[in-house]
């Protein structure tokens, strides 16, 4: 018998080939079928995309800077209890996430069927036990953190699984994606120092983004709308003008450290000369990263532009965060946060997850 004819016959045996599909990365992988043995490298790496997918990895660069200006409007020094607290973000972040997809995958089978649910990659059940180990771990995480830590944190896990469950749909959603964004931010507040009433006019200030981020994302799929992306253009202005020209009241202990007759003081309240400078530049680079998308979006709001203006509100948290931490006298803290921005970006391109939704 050939060459030929044997390698015929060891096909014909081994049945048809195996139908492609597309992992979470965007690269057709092999599935496995009874005649064909796959690598053993392709349902892993299969399975782990549809994950990366399912918890939207790229938007996690968006969680540490919640704590981290938490932590700088308490006026603390971030610490081992603000790594908890971050730690704890993170986790409670994904379990919305994972709850988010197993609440909604009767309407992802329609207008999303690419995601990991409708597509059969990952199991309903799976993802609605991870919502509940995340929450847990994110509880435990806080608790570690300290009472007041933990204090913030049940309200925040809470709020996420209402939101997912009952509150997405109705008015009321936005303003609960809101109250979880703000909750973050006193996560950190709470774990750093404390306490949370320091905190709470940042909380304020980047809950309305969150509020106008998510008021947009309604009609990601639909389009149709401009008063949302117009409205959150109008926020990104309001919200801007008050992180950088806006009468700041610096924690107790920058207070003393800027009083007068030492070097920095301020009698205008705001950050000393550096410092102020570098919240005038991160509140630019917050309103550059918003406002365009969400401008494009008003003169056309079509589903692809929405999502855009979705995506430019989610990055801009980022810049936003990082400037709430330089207004309150912690430039070394709204550097960090910062520099969380390029890293998303680069992660997201190894990755190739650009254009994997994060709602």
């Amino acid at each position: 018998m050939s060459r030929t004819a044997a390698a015929a016959r060891a096909a014909a045996e081994a049945g048809p080939p195996a139908p492609e599909q597309r992992s979470a990365s965007g690269a057709v992988a092999p599935t496995a079928s009874c005649g064909s043995v796959p690598r053993a490298s392709g349902p892993r790496s299969g399975r782990a995309g549809a994950w990366a997918e399912l918890l939207r990895l790229p938007a996690l660069f968006t969680v540490p800077g919640d704590a981290l200006a938490g932590a700088a409007a308490a006026g603390a020094r971030p610490g081992p209890r603000t790594l908890l607290a971050i730690g704890s973000s993170l986790c409670l972040y994904e379990a919305g996430m994972a709850l988010n997809d197993w609440a909604d995958r009767a309407e992802d089978a329609v207008e999303r069927p690419h995601r990991p649910l409708p597509s059969g990659r990952i199991r309903p059940a799976a993802a609605l036990t991870a919502a509940g180990a995340l929450t847990g771990a994110g509880l435990a995480l806080a608790a570690g953190a300290g009472r007041p830590a933990l204090a913030v944190a049940a309200p925040l896990a809470a709020t996420v699984w209402a939101y997912d469950l009952a509150l997405k749909h109705t008015p009321a959603g936005p303003a609960a994606m809101a109250a979880a964004r703000g909750l973050d931010l006193l996560l950190g507040a709470a774990a750093t120092g404390g306490g949370t009433r320091a905190a709470l006019p940042s909380a304020a200030l980047l809950g309305s983004h969150t509020l106008a981020v998510t008021a947009v994302s309604r009609r990601e799929t639909t389009g149709g709308s401009v008063l949302a992306p117009l409205a959150a253009l109008a926020t990104t202005g309001a919200l801007t003008r008050l992180v950088t020209a806006g009468r700041i009241r610096l924690p107790a202990g920058r207070r003393a450290a800027a009083a007068p007759g030492l070097p920095g003081s301020n009698p205008a309240g705001q950050p000393p000369g550096p410092t102020g400078a570098l919240t005038t530049v991160l509140g630019a680079a917050y309103a550059a990263t918003a406002a365009r998308p969400y401008f494009h979006a008003t003169l056309n709001p079509s589903p692809p532009l929405v999502q855009r203006a979705v995506g430019g509100g989610v990055r801009a948290t980022v810049p936003l965060q990082a400037a709430l931490a330089a207004r309150s006298g912690a430039p070394v803290t709204s550097l960090l946060v910062a520099a969380l921005a390029p890293a998303g970006r680069m992660f997201a391109k190894r990755a190739a997850m650009r254009k994997v939704s994060i709602t």
